[in-house]
């Protein structure tokens, strides 16, 4: 029963963890701006899709994706739609790869890149940033990476923990 109720609690404290780590950003370092975009709740939705089950994961995305999009975006839908659509594609992706921890990690990464990528050109579509795609690359989207990973080698294989408990529960709860 606790497992159930700390699924949604783990991505509630991830979610309002991204805007606390948002304050450290940027940084100068040396003659550069660099960006750390921390992107916790989304590798923990994929971690739920890859582990635990697909439909839960879209929907966490989407309630947090209108939740994101409410209170710190003047766009309503991006995340809503962003959200859900990447854990469809990490649950539809992993059907084609291993489940080890190693493979989810980097899959997640990948993922989470293309998700900055699909943001960075909205905003360029809209005008919203006129931020040249080599600076976003350089600045925000290589740092925003390494940061992220950092986070998953520490946390992800909690992750992984957490979502194989709650199928086990699922599992005896069926018997």
């Amino acid at each position: 029963m606790i497992i159930r109720l700390l699924i949604p609690l783990v991505a509630l404290v991830l979610f309002f963890l991204e805007s606390n780590f948002a304050l450290f950003s940027p940084l100068e370092w040396g003659d550069r701006t660099i960006y750390l975009v921390p992107r916790f709740l989304i590798l923990y939705l994929i971690f739920i899709a890859v582990y635990y089950d697909r439909k839960r994961a879209m929907q966490y995305g989407l309630v947090f994706g209108i939740l994101f999009d409410v209170f710190y975006l003047n766009i309503i839908g991006l995340y809503t739609v962003l959200y859900p659509a990447i854990c469809f594609v990490a649950a539809w992706a992993v059907h084609y790869v291993h489940h080890h921890l190693a493979i989810t990690t980097s899959l997640a990464i990948v993922l989470m890149s293309v998700f900055e990528f699909l943001l960075y050109q909205f905003f360029r579509l809209i005008s919203y940033t006129t931020m040249p795609f080599d600076t976003f690359f350089y600045d925000r989207l290589l740092p925003t990476i390494g940061a992220n990973l950092i986070f998953l080698v520490m946390l992800g294989w909690i992750f992984k923990y957490l979502s194989s408990v709650r199928v086990l529960q699922r599992i005896e709860e069926g018997r």
